[in-house]
């Protein structure tokens, strides 16, 4: 069990919390939710000791364990593996290196004996002659192959080093898991992994995470941090939105309902209170007025960009063929003779391990890279715009948001249209005035659907465009992907993404393609059954 007391935390005069009180106990997987900025990340170090707040306390049961997923990936770079893995358990971790330590000694004193016994109890106790067994398991599940378990954290890639991380969280059964984006660098396998972990975690788990898939998978139940304090829904995020969309609505409908009634009851007292056989009636309308008061609806930090994309012509009945396509990136084949006819109407979501292979592909086809052979036809028709994963070259210049947006505009709009279109982008008011240079990921990724939406284009490519949004923006991307009436090609690690926006999964297995539609109750990360393209 953890719970917060009180707590209240302002950075100036923005308040981030004020005096949240919420209970957090063992069974359950609560998804700490909110939008950019809300203060998910902050509440999980509050709860972990490493942040104060300015008032309250934590409290957790006795004796029970706190597990934190590190964001820290070099914090371990001199130790081993296997090491770093069980350093989750600190105690464990402590004794298991006495015990190294006085068994190295080789012939031991009388009291060093009696040491090694108690040495000996208390590694029992902790589980430390299961623990190589656990850690094998725990890396195995992630993906972590046997010859990296004895290499130091320092030679691991990056993604390699977050699982190792995610396992020194997951070790010893802790009582509160701590977990900020645990599926950042997993694949579809590992992640699935961690799905039926949790779901057979018998203690408490905090969870900060954008894959609305993995949520709505693991969480039974939904903390939504907004108006400054938290709020417990039983039930997972799909739950959670439609019940705080009903309970939004009927906030309003209540609200207009109350607001129509005041205005009768102000029509008749204005009308009959200088009635004398009235005016008892108009006597007891104003009582009534007096009681009737309109609910604050406080203003939610959560708010939806508006993304739509309206091609200037729809698709012609060609759309784009690619014939043995091959490209080598440092000595490795990462398309291999990839063969794909795109349809009208398709929406393809391209998948498997090697992400270079799909952001290749998309080079390629956005004329950025040239294969080493084969071809690609566009039809006639068609217009494409791109979405790049990495795309800072296009913030390097120092600009406004009104400027950077003018490049991409009609030469007929000025600065106006351009507030216009920010605005529902979430850049209002000053905001529009924002410097490039300092533009945070998720405002970045805004500003490139900006671009994409002013092209008109028919076919969209996107690499990854959900890396870096919040929950809110994800939404209204995938919402926008799904009214498209035309062409997209796009690859994301977030699964709802890809089940609800894609009618066809092309998964690229050793550079080639293999292809399958994709139906409307199939899961696009399993089971795959497939014929060579």
């Amino acid at each position: 069990m953890i719970a917060a007391a009180n707590i209240t935390l302002s950075y100036g005069k923005r308040v981030l919390f004020k005096n949240v009180n919420i209970k957090f106990t063992p069974g359950n997987c609560y998804g700490l939710i909110g939008a950019n900025g809300s203060g998910k990340s902050t509440f999980l170090k509050i709860l972990s000791g490493e942040l104060e707040a300015d008032h309250g306390e934590i409290q957790v049961g006795p004796r029970e364990r706190i597990a934190v997923l590190r964001q820290d990936h070099f914090a371990f770079d001199d130790e081993i593996v296997f090491n770093t893995v069980v350093m989750g358990h600190k105690k464990l971790y402590k004794v298991m290196m006495q015990r190294e330590a006085i068994y190295a000694k080789g012939e031991l004193t009388e009291a060093e004996g009696v040491r090694c016994a108690e040495i000996e109890s208390a590694y029992a106790e902790l589980g430390g002659y299961e623990a190589d067994t656990e850690a094998a398991v725990l890396l195995s599940g992630l993906g972590i192959s046997e010859e990296l378990r004895t290499k130091k954290m320092r030679e691991l890639e990056a993604g390699d080093k977050v699982r190792v991380l995610l396992a020194q969280a997951l070790f010893g059964n802790p009582d509160v898991l701590l977990l900020d984006e645990p599926t950042n660098n997993l694949d579809r396998k590992s992640i699935q992994w961690l799905e039926d972990f949790l779901s057979r975690f018998s203690n408490t788990v905090i969870v900060v995470s954008h894959d609305r898939h993995f949520l709505n998978q693991v969480c039974t139940h939904t903390a939504d941090i907004d108006f400054g304090r938290i709020q417990i829904y039983v039930g997972n995020y799909d739950f959670w939105y439609r019940a705080s969309q009903l309970h939004f609505k009927q906030k309003l409908s209540d609200n207009r309902k109350a607001a129509e009634k005041a205005e009768e009851l102000k029509a008749f007292i204005q009308r009959f209170s200088a009635n004398a056989s009235k005016s008892k009636q108009a006597t007891s309308r104003k009582k009534l007025l007096e009681k009737l008061t309109l609910e604050d609806m406080p203003v939610s930090s959560r708010k939806y960009p508006y993304v739509v994309f309206k091609p200037e012509r729809a698709c012609g009945d060609i759309i784009l063929s690619i014939s043995g396509l091959t490209k080598e990136i440092d000595g490795v084949k990462v398309l291999d003779h990839f063969d794909l006819n795109v349809c009208k109407g398709d929406k393809i979501a391209f998948i498997g391990k090697s992400a270079l292979a799909r952001t290749t592909l998309f080079q390629i086809l956005a004329g950025e890279m040239e294969p080493d052979s084969g071809s690609f036809r566009w039809g006639v028709t068609i217009t494409s715009a791109y979405f790049p994963q990495e795309h800072s070259a296009f913030f390097e210049r120092e600009m406004t948001l009104i400027e950077w947006l003018g490049q991409y505009s009609p030469p007929t709009e000025g600065e106006t249209f351009a507030r216009g279109f920010l605005g529902r982008m979430l850049f209002s008011g000053e905001e529009a005035m924002k410097k490039t240079v300092v533009l945070s990921g998720g405002e970045r990724v805004r500003c490139m659907l900006s671009r994409m939406m002013l092209t008109g284009a028919n076919v969209l490519i996107l690499d990854e465009p959900t890396n870096h949004l919040d929950l809110e923006s994800i939404t209204a991307l995938n919402d926008g992907l799904i009214a498209f009436p035309e062409v997209v090609l796009f690859a994301s690690r977030d699964q709802e993404f890809v089940s609800t926006a894609a009618n066809r999964l092309i998964e690229i297995v050793s550079g080639a393609a293999i292809d399958r539609a994709l139906e409307d109750d199939e899961d696009p990360g399993r089971g795959y059954i497939a014929q060579a393209g």
